[in-house]
């Protein structure tokens, strides 16, 4: 696996307060005031977290299992993952058990082609504002489905155009370059996401302290690269 240190900058914008997402009730303000008050994991430490895990992921044959009646009781009445992982719908790439976490570890996003739209981003800020998750990781992966049927046509039926329009352009960003055109077009993608992640994720005050990193899944090995 590889990583390297230098993050991306969120850019900084102005989010709502809590009272302006949770209206007048001062329980959720409350509740609100408690997830942000806890003590939040760096980015760099939530990394270092994640690599571990994935380590372990990979190396083992079978999972060891969690503990996860008691991890359900600490998370039952409040959550603060430690990093927001952005990754595709596909079945075989669940974040969780990727990155060897239990329940409460990871607030996961997930789509086909791990694309971000309007909803996508307000749950990123959401987890930033209030529950004070400091990392985001944009997750894709090899042989990604999504992205093959991009490379393939640039429209597909349905709703699945859409998911086919927006990788296009990563699609054409990456033609006549040297090497894999799918795999090509897979780290495009995952870069030109968290870019747009950085461009209009509106984080307030804690954007200067939040990084984007981005990775892509071995399907076959099970490990994590993490990209430049």
């Amino acid at each position: 696996m590889k990583f390297t240190p230098p993050f991306t900058n969120v850019a900084a914008l102005l989010i709502a307060s809590a009272g302006m997402a949770y209206g007048n009730d001062p329980h959720a303000a409350a509740a609100s005031s408690a997830h942000t008050a806890a003590p939040a994991v760096t980015p760099e430490a939530a990394v270092a977290k994640l690599m571990a895990g994935n380590a372990r992921y990979a190396s083992n044959s079978t999972s060891s299992g969690k503990p996860t009646g008691k991890a359900r009781a600490a998370n039952a009445q409040t959550q603060h993952p430690f990093a927001i992982v952005v990754g595709c719908a596909d079945s075989r790439t669940s974040p969780e058990i990727v990155f060897d976490q239990n329940l409460g570890d990871l607030f996961v996003i997930r789509t086909a082609g791990n694309l971000v739209d309007d909803y996508a981003l307000g749950s990123i800020e959401y987890a930033v504002a209030h529950l004070g998750t400091k990392l985001i990781v944009v997750l894709g992966h090899e042989r990604c489905g999504a992205v093959k049927a991009a490379v393939a046509s640039g429209s597909a039926p349905g709703h699945v155009g859409s998911i086919v329009s927006d990788i296009r352009p990563a699609v054409k960003a990456v033609e006549g370059t040297a090497g894999d055109l799918l795999e090509n077009a897979v780290n495009e993608n995952i870069y030109r996401v968290a870019d747009k992640i950085s461009r209009k994720a509106v984080l307030g005050d804690a954007a200067s302290s939040v990084r984007i990193v981005r990775a892509v899944y071995d399907l076959d090995t099970g490990k994590v690269e993490w990209l430049k």
